[in-house]
């Protein structure tokens, strides 16, 4: 992205380090808040009727909603964030990671907006940050609740497909929100997933080619058993009898054991 590159040269200086490790802080003092005043995350939330009633801290405080009211899962929720904000972080820079977080942020109270009296949720917001470390680490293992080990992307795969069952079938607020916390994704990798579409088609030309060059190809060896050919099976050994009439050629399995052609 020229655009980003001319950006971070001229406000890279500008840019917030760990703001994983800020949101996550935000998110653990209102989860500790909520404990005794369940009612305190009900003025986080990003409605946007109320912000336009006077309410403008819920256009930021929404941020700071925990992710589940079940402490293992929230906390387990907030060392992947960490873990995959952080790797992030050290691979774009604090620059463009800021970045991809504001996109990602911005787009989300837009689509809000759209629907004034829906709760708008940072849980899709976050889910970008997965599905960009997915991409960037697809083979990286995690180990769910740190005992079942899983290779990210089949993790991604299924969110993946979630979102589409959202836009399927949800309501439409969720379907915003999946469309917003996408964006980014679509804005960073957007060049990298052209690239891969581009080189599994040549593959696939490729492997199409090749098996048409095959099917074309004349078997030089064929068992008169079996039938199996050096075209069919390259790798098999072939032999001729000098016994039998005509000569005829054996595979390796049949040749052994065979009887004579008289």
């Amino acid at each position: 992205m020229k655009i980003l590159d001319k950006l971070e040269r001229e406000y890279g200086r500008y840019g917030v380090p760990n703001v994983t490790l800020g949101l996550i802080i935000l998110q653990v003092i209102a989860y500790i808040l909520s404990i005794s005043r369940w009612e305190i995350l009900q003025g986080l939330y990003l409605i946007p009727k109320l912000v336009l009633a006077g309410q403008v801290w819920r256009l930021f405080t929404f941020l700071a909603v925990p992710p589940t009211t079940y402490p293992i899962f929230a906390f387990f929720f907030w060392y992947l964030f960490y873990l995959m904000g952080s790797a992030l972080e050290s691979h774009w820079g604090t620059f463009r990671y800021n970045i991809y977080l504001l996109i990602g942020y911005a787009v989300t109270v837009g689509a809000a907006f759209l629907i004034p009296n829906a709760v708008a949720t940072n849980l899709f917001l976050q889910g970008s940050v997965f599905l960009a470390f997915a991409w960037l680490y697809p083979d990286f293992l995690l180990y769910i609740f740190f005992i079942i080990p899983v290779k990210i992307k089949w993790l991604a795969l299924l969110t993946w497909l979630g979102y589409l069952w959202t836009l399927i079938t949800g309501d439409w607020i969720s379907r915003l929100m999946v469309l917003a916390s996408i964006c980014n994704f679509l804005l960073f990798f957007a060049s990298d997933i052209r690239d891969r579409i581009k080189t599994g088609k040549r593959h696939m030309e490729f492997q199409v080619k090749r098996t048409a060059e095959r099917t074309k190809k004349e078997p030089f060896h064929r068992c008169v058993v079996c039938g199996v050919t050096d075209v069919s099976n390259p790798d098999m050994d072939f032999r001729y009898c000098p016994d039998c009439k005509d000569a005829p050629g054996y595979c390796s399995d049949h040749l052994p054991n065979h009887q004579h052609i008289s």
